[in-house]
C-alpha cells in the first residue's frame, strides 16, 4: 500500500527531517512566498505527477518505483527542455563538459 503524499507543513517537521537524515537526503527549501526560487524543480515534479502517476494505480511499491525510474531516465536522457535551449539534461551536461575542456585547452 502506497502512503499518501505529505502535506506542505510536513516537509518542515522534525519527523521528516529525521527520515531525510537517515537516508542521507539533504533538504532544501526556498524563501517563503517566492515562487521563482524553485520553478525548475516544481516543473519536474508536476511533470512526473502528470505523466507518470495521474489516474494510475500501482499495485506494489516496486511497480511504482520502476515506472518512476523509467520516466526519470526518459526525462534526463531524451526529453528536451526549453530552459536548456531545447537540449535534454544529459546533452546539456555533455555540452557543458565539452566547452569546459575546450576552454582549459585554450
Amino acid at each position: 500500500m502506497l502512503r499518501r503524499p505529505l502535506e506542505p507543513g510536513q516537509y518542515t517537521s522534525a519527523a521528516f527531517a529525521q527520515v531525510s537524515d537517515e537516508y542521507g537526503i539533504r533538504r532544501s527549501m526556498g524563501r517563503v512566498g517566492s515562487s521563482y526560487d524553485n520553478a525548475l524543480a516544481e516543473s519536474l515534479w508536476q511533470g512526473l505527477k502528470r505523466e507518470t502517476m495521474y489516474k494510475k494505480l500501482f499495485l506494489t511499491m516496486s511497480q511504482a518505483r520502476l515506472e518512476i525510474f523509467r520516466w526519470l531516465t526518459y526525462y534526463n536522457t531524451r526529453r528536451r527542455h526549453s530552459a536548456l535551449s531545447y537540449l535534454s539534461p544529459l546533452e546539456c551536461e555533455q555540452q557543458h563538459h565539452k566547452e569546459a575542456r575546450l576552454s582549459l585547452a585554450a
